[in-house]
């Protein structure tokens, strides 16, 4: 069960993620993908502040900040288009 509430936490904070970065999101496999790597880097983050996420909503906000965190990073190694 707990898995199960590992991949939907995963997609919606993908989902969130995607639409907070690019206004839209990337699809359900690359949102669970997203989120599911956000979540584990939201946790260490949250962890370096000392900041107790708990529950569901905790998660999912932990997630959240994980994902755009890391789809920030992605962002930053995206080739530019050349004007």
């Amino acid at each position: 069960m707990f898995f199960l509430w590992f991949i939907i936490i995963g997609i919606v904070a993908g989902t969130i993620a995607g639409y907070i970065m690019r206004g839209g999101g990337f699809g359900i496999f690359v949102n669970l993908l997203v989120g599911i790597a956000g979540s584990v880097l939201g946790g260490w983050i949250f962890n370096q502040f000392d900041i107790h996420a708990n529950g569901l909503f905790g998660s999912l906000v932990s997630s959240v900040v994980g994902a755009v965190v890391l789809l920030w990073i992605a962002s930053l190694f995206k080739n530019k288009k050349k004007k």
